[in-house]
């Protein structure tokens, strides 16, 4: 399984995702979930995937090798024509693959958060389903989960909205990792996180966090002693 989130705020963007995948508790196994397109100084993407690694890594590849003269990521004018063909690649792979999935028994399980910048748009994130739809987000929901999202959501919700700093987002979406990672052995480390301003254009705030990061250590157990500590300080119920 896994764990991706991003979100959308005044100042940018935030993506952070988890590289476990496993097939069983004696199959485990570290593959990227985040794939960054850019060109510099014109547009800057983030592809987050969920789901069957096989299916994800196919529409990964459609996307990197768009046929020519045919719509692409690098050719939209917007973010959202660029969704629209994360969908469509989607649906490809779908009509390609998922009647001899499903003579298996296996599901077709994709989901994916797409966001970024083109230049002269706004920047914004969209959660791209199994069909092929997708969903922007808003003011009111400025946040996207896919895989392992309960765990991680209750921070996420009582923390963030759209004027929140993107160092605040960060360290919000580090703190939700880490309960997942507490929670769920199928979500793990290394994570990638990217830390997107308004109109860089550039992936200059990507980070790799492995269980040395300093920072993110003292996340997990800062953070563990603290809730502990205001557990213990909320008076106990009177019945």
């Amino acid at each position: 399984m896994t764990y991706c989130v991003a979100v959308r705020l005044d100042e940018g963007l935030v993506f952070l995702s988890d590289s476990r995948t496993n097939a069983g508790v004696d199959a485990v196994s570290n593959f990227r979930k985040m794939v960054i397109f850019n060109k510099e100084g014109d547009r800057l993407m983030v592809l987050m995937s969920a789901g069957n690694l096989a299916i994800t890594q196919a529409v990964r590849h459609y996307l990197n090798h768009p046929e020519p003269d045919a719509p692409s990521i690098w050719n939209a004018t917007t973010l959202f024509e660029a969704t629209q063909v994360v969908g469509d690649v989607v649906r490809k792979v779908r009509d390609r693959d998922a009647d001899e999935l499903q003579k298996s028994g296996i599901e077709f399980n994709i989901n994916l958060i797409f966001g970024g910048q083109i230049k002269g748009q706004a920047p914004s994130i969209f959660q791209v389903y199994a069909a092929g739809n997708f969903i922007e987000a808003t003011v009111e929901t400025p946040y996207f989960q896919i895989g392992e999202a309960k765990y991680g959501k209750p921070i996420l919700d009582r923390v963030i909205t759209p004027n929140t700093s993107l160092k605040e987002a960060a360290k919000c979406a580090l703190i939700s990792m880490d309960s997942t990672l507490k929670s769920n052995i199928s979500v793990g480390l290394p994570l990638d996180m990217l830390i997107y301003p308004n109109d860089d254009l550039t992936a200059n705030h990507m980070k790799v966090i492995d269980e040395r990061d300093d920072y993110f250590k003292m996340i997990h157990e800062t953070w563990g002693k603290r809730l502990r500590q205001i557990f213990s300080e909320i008076e106990d119920p009177v019945w």
